[in-house]
């Protein structure tokens, strides 16, 4: 069973948390995790890039000059892309960039992605730590004490909105809902922090088979 290092507000280990060895997964595999990674980020890609083609912009399609006798190049329509106000040749359309990504290779990525940071040491885990109201610099202090590494992910639950907002604003920080939290997110820090209600909302997703 993985171990990971509780601290407190002023940055020291006040005990350890024996994290689920099912949220774990030793062994990497670099392409499944680059396939998931590319996939929830294609996903937030809006795909709604557009441009006309010349059948579609305002315009007339009569021959603009005479064929011989002007010293100009040939030319018909007006519309066409290399005019001003003429259409683009191939247009970008509306379109998905959505990837489909299985649940079980999805688990299996998070495993592994929280894995190799619980296997680096990086992980931590907050504990006692009260918001009454957002602080950002209480934030500053808790990391720069810890000496967590960035780039930081800090996890909080959804409820933790104090916690959430004194976090999201510090450079080289991404502060997340645990809900929220994608593969991508572990891969991008090189430090993680947990509130403790954040932990216990990853292990009892357990026990609806969901990492």
């Amino acid at each position: 069973m993985p171990s990971i290092e509780r601290i407190d507000e002023n940055g020291a280990v006040v005990g350890q948390h024996d994290l689920a060895s099912d949220l774990v997964q030793d062994r990497l595999n670099v392409g499944l995790l680059h396939q998931v990674v590319t996939a929830e980020l294609a996903n937030h890609r809006q795909g709604t890039a557009a441009a006309k083609t010349r059948g579609e912009v305002a315009g007339t399609t009569a021959k603009q000059w005479r064929q011989k006798g002007t010293g100009r190049a040939r030319v018909g329509s007006g519309k066409v892309a290399h005019f001003t106000g003429g259409g683009v040749a191939f247009p970008p359309i509306p379109r998905s960039y959505a990837q489909k990504i299985n649940k079980k290779v999805k688990a299996a990525a998070f495993r592994m992605a929280l894995g190799d940071l619980v296997a680096g040491g990086s992980v931590r885990v907050l504990s006692g730590a009260t918001w009454s109201e957002p602080s950002t610099k209480k934030a500053s202090e808790i990391i720069s004490k810890a000496a967590l590494d960035r780039p930081l992910l800090v996890l909080v639950n959804g409820d933790e909105l104090n916690a959430l907002k004194s976090f999201r604003n510090l450079a080289g920080t991404r502060a997340l809902a645990i809900g929220d939290a994608e593969v991508q997110d572990y891969v991008w820090a090189k430090s993680l922090l947990f509130t403790e209600a954040a932990v216990s909302f990853l292990e009892g997703g357990l026990t609806e088979g969901e990492a």
